[in-house]
């Protein structure tokens, strides 16, 4: 009865070593296929909006009167300015 019971434990641990083993492999073959460049591969189209990609930014005031910093590059040109009477009208109080 001992010896079932080894068994059984060392089988169920080399089934999970097995699962551990298998995670970690594909875990790091994803990491070498991200750093190795494939050509025909392209990049995202987007911008990036991490935290230490500056660029140039514009201050807008929010609907609930938030003043907010924006990513000139998020916005569409050709906007119009709007007079201080529509603004007042537009915050929500």
């Amino acid at each position: 009865m001992v010896n079932n019971t080894r068994e059984a434990i060392q089988k169920t641990s080399s089934g999970r070593r097995k699962l551990v083993l298998g995670v970690g492999l594909l875990s790091i073959l994803a990491l070498f296929s991200r750093a190795i460049k494939v050509p025909g591969r392209q990049g995202r189209n987007g911008v990036d909006c991490a935290p230490g990609n500056k660029g140039e930014t514009v201050k807008m005031l929010t609907q609930d009167g938030r003043l907010v910093e924006i990513d000139k590059a998020l916005l569409a040109s050709g906007g119009k300015k709007v007079s201080d009477e529509e603004l007042k009208r537009w915050v929500k109080r």
